[in-house]
């Protein structure tokens, strides 16, 4: 966990020409947020001012050489005109300067740059859904997951398009300093604290169809009652569906069955409680819905690779 560091994360956010400027602000934003964790700093190949993929440019007080001193290098997205399988000299150069063993995140198209610096091959990575193919067609070698909202390969982290750039910002924090920083950030920046880097990036009716009923209400609802043995026949009738119309509606809205979400949202409640509490294992696992202390252990397992005893004891060490 980085979180044992004094000093604050030196995060450098690479900006390209052809810079989306949307999220090339949302390191500085999210991750500045974080009471003095991190320190974020913006540079370009060169030093001097990038054009963005809108009608102005933005001036940087950092050239290349603030890439050897980061803990933490994001890309940046760029417009997807600009995407090869070959990086431009000064964009390679600029890239060699990043120490062996720094961690390297990617917004949306970023993840193009790492994949033509060879960063990538042989890793799971994400992208934007809709630059799959060509994605694929370019790096053959990466294995591309176009459903998810970022894969983190530790120590290379890639996410997808637009919002899910918020979504690793508060993923590094919760993985640096746990889910109660990752929630003050969220809260002060009025963003949703948690989506799961496996949900998916594309829901075909984010919005309910007008007239129909969403399925809001009851997910709010389910998540003050996780420590209950919930059904799919529970939470439709809360909602007043059918099991088959809650169930095609609640994945239209979420991108996720109604099973997966609840799985995943007892995963987090359980990581707040191992990092915040000094409850036993068997005592978190109830109070999340989990049935025994192994169940919870085969989730969290799953969704982040440790044990209970290891996630908590990294916390416990950190503080």
């Amino acid at each position: 966990m980085r979180g044992k560091q004094r000093h604050p994360e030196r995060v450098v956010v690479l900006a390209l020409d052809g810079v989306y400027p949307f999220e090339l602000g949302m390191p500085s934003r999210i991750l500045g947020a974080a009471d003095g964790r991190y320190e974020v700093l913006t540079c370009t190949v060169d030093g001097r001012p990038v054009r963005t993929d809108a009608d102005f440019t933005i001036g940087v007080e950092h050239g290349p050489e603030a890439l050897e001193t980061a803990d933490t290098v994001v890309i940046a997205p760029v417009s997807s005109s600009r995407v090869t399988a070959v990086l431009p000299d000064e964009v390679a150069a600029a890239l060699a300067r990043i120490r062996p063993g720094t961690r390297i995140v990617s917004i949306c198209t970023g993840a193009f740059v790492l994949a033509a610096a060879g960063l990538l091959d042989g890793r799971r990575a994400t992208t934007h859904w809709q630059l799959a193919d060509e994605f694929r067609r370019l790096f053959p070698h990466v294995d591309l997951d176009p459903d998810v909202l970022f894969v983190d390969d530790d120590p290379v982290l890639t996410s997808a398009g637009a919002a899910s750039g918020v979504d690793i910002c508060l993923h590094l924090i919760r993985k640096d300093h746990g889910s109660g920083l990752a929630n003050t950030v969220a809260r002060r920046c009025v963003v949703p604290p948690f989506r799961d880097g496996g949900q998916a990036q594309y829901i075909e009716r984010p919005v309910p169809e007008a007239g129909a009923t969403s399925t809001a209400a009851t997910r709010a609802w389910a998540l003050r009652r996780l420590g209950e043995p919930l059904t799919l026949a529970d939470l439709a009738a809360h909602s007043r569906m059918s099991l088959r119309t809650f169930a095609r509606r609640f994945h239209d809205e979420v991108g996720l069955s109604p099973g997966r979400w609840l799985i995943q949202q007892r995963v987090a409640h359980a990581r707040h409680l191992l990092e915040s509490s000094d409850l036993t294992v068997d005592q978190v696992a109830g109070r999340v819905g989990f049935a025994t202390g192994a169940s919870l252990r085969q989730h969290l397992h799953a969704a982040i690779g440790v044990s209970p005893q290891a996630y908590r004891k990294t916390f416990q060490t950190a503080r």
